[in-house]
């Protein structure tokens, strides 16, 4: 409410429900930014925050209670609901958004709404703010500009409180039970199906909503297609497997990537490169401290993996010109990192103008290098081809360096070989 200002209002409507097929919807999932502000799950809403209202800063127009809808979709909150159990000051039924809206936003003098989320709400916004403005003249009151919502609420969700790494940390443990069920049942001959399935299922009976983004499970050359997510191959006992999977607890994600051989043993080939993969990370995550740059991980994790490179013969010629001219983009072609919430590519400036930003306790980010030689890639020896490695965190930027969220999942050679062999 202060970074808004007593002179504003601002607007966040509930997500959409979006139909799947015919008659049938997607099961629903809350706008983030409406649930940080509210802790309101349904549909159909809209928050209107009136900083310094003597009586009404945090106003819900919600859907009101109606026995037959009820009946088929669920219990709903109710107006009543809306200010007993989620703390609104005042609440309206929605079917009186047009009446009221208006009204409200002229005895304000500057709009916060995000205008590309909603196209059919934003025409209704958009009516009311042309309507507010019409009256100026005359009273001196309403709107002047309109400015982005996003940008005071992003930066608080940027950093995270102790309730919400109280979420992610569960969040991280579901998915690093997940992850060691994988790895114990995975075995030649297996589709990659079966394993999505065994990990979601993991999540679901740990209580967490589900899967925080499309599974993937992606063995041999699979796994160099970043966001492979069809997940129907056959497992080959000599295959690497690569599985990126995070579970949703109470809105808030885990985002894990591991790798690991369907075989009882890395050999090979396979092994060099996840070795590689692994030190770039563990130099990346030592990178992870307060007052570090946002992009020193991403530096360290290159730097070590194209002297990796240059040392097994995979790429020729200096460190230092392979890093300047970016040689090594064929096989690491994305960032190291990546803010991580409520959303897994969550909110959040990377950098202030064109300086990136300084990281500050509180801010989760992923730590995240890889390595991927499809099988069409001419810049390398055919030898490499069809190997993809990626080895993924979440690390807490602590007051003193850094927390790995998601450090009960294993990912030493030794202790993925035990437990494959087991």
């Amino acid at each position: 409410m202060a970074s808004i200002g007593a002179d504003a209002l601002a607007i966040f409507p509930s997500a959409p429900e979006h139909t799947r097929s015919n008659d049938v919807e997607y099961r629903y999932r809350q706008q983030s930014d409406f649930y940080y502000l509210t802790g309101f799950s349904e549909p159909g809403a809209v928050c209107v925050l009136q900083p310094g209202h003597p009586s009404d800063a945090f106003v819900l127009f919600v859907r009101g209670r109606d026995r037959e809808k009820e009946t088929w979709t669920g219990r709903r909150a109710g107006v009543e609901g809306a200010v007993t159990d989620y703390g609104a000051t005042m609440a309206y039924p929605i079917e009186e958004l047009d009446q009221r809206l208006p009204a409200m936003l002229a005895e304000r003098n500057q709009l916060y709404y995000t205008m590309d989320r909603n196209e059919s709400f934003t025409r209704r916004v958009t009516g009311w703010l042309e309507q507010a403005q019409q009256s100026r003249p005359r009273t001196g009151k309403g709107p002047t500009g309109l400015l982005d919502g996003r940008a005071v609420v992003h930066e608080m969700r940027l950093f995270k409180s102790a309730a919400e790494l109280e979420c992610m940390r569960r969040a991280a443990a579901i998915s690093a039970e997940a992850h060691l069920a994988a790895m114990r049942q995975t075995q030649a001959g297996c589709w990659e199906y079966e394993i999505e399935a065994l990990i979601e299922y993991v999540f679901r009976r740990n209580g967490a909503a589900g899967p925080a983004y499309p599974s993937i499970v992606a063995a041999g050359v699979n796994a160099t297609v970043l966001h492979y997510t069809t997940n129907d191959r056959r497992m080959a006992a000599d295959a690497l497997l690569l599985i990126d999977a995070g579970a949703e607890y109470d809105f808030y994600c885990a985002d894990v990537t591991r790798t690991f051989p369907v075989g009882a043993r890395f050999s090979g080939r396979g092994k060099a490169i996840y070795e590689l993969v692994l030190a770039a990370q563990l130099a990346a995550i030592d990178a992870v401290r307060p007052g570090a740059r946002f992009d020193e991980p991403h530096q360290t994790a290159v730097r070590t993996l194209v002297e990796g490179l240059l040392e097994l013969g995979v790429l020729q010629g200096s460190a230092d010109e392979v890093v300047e001219k970016e040689l090594y983009k064929p096989v690491y072609m994305h960032r190291t990192s990546h803010w991580l919430g409520m959303d897994v590519h969550d909110v959040g400036l990377y950098k202030h103008g064109d300086v990136p930003r300084t990281l500050e306790p509180g801010m989760v980010l992923t730590v995240e290098p890889g390595l991927y030689f499809a099988e069409h890639l001419d810049q390398v020896d055919p030898a490499w081809h069809g190997i993809g490695v990626r080895i993924e965190d979440d690390v807490l930027v602590t007051a003193d360096g850094h927390e790995v969220l998601t450090a009960a999942t294993p990912k030493q050679v030794a202790d993925l070989e035990a437990i494959r062999a087991g």
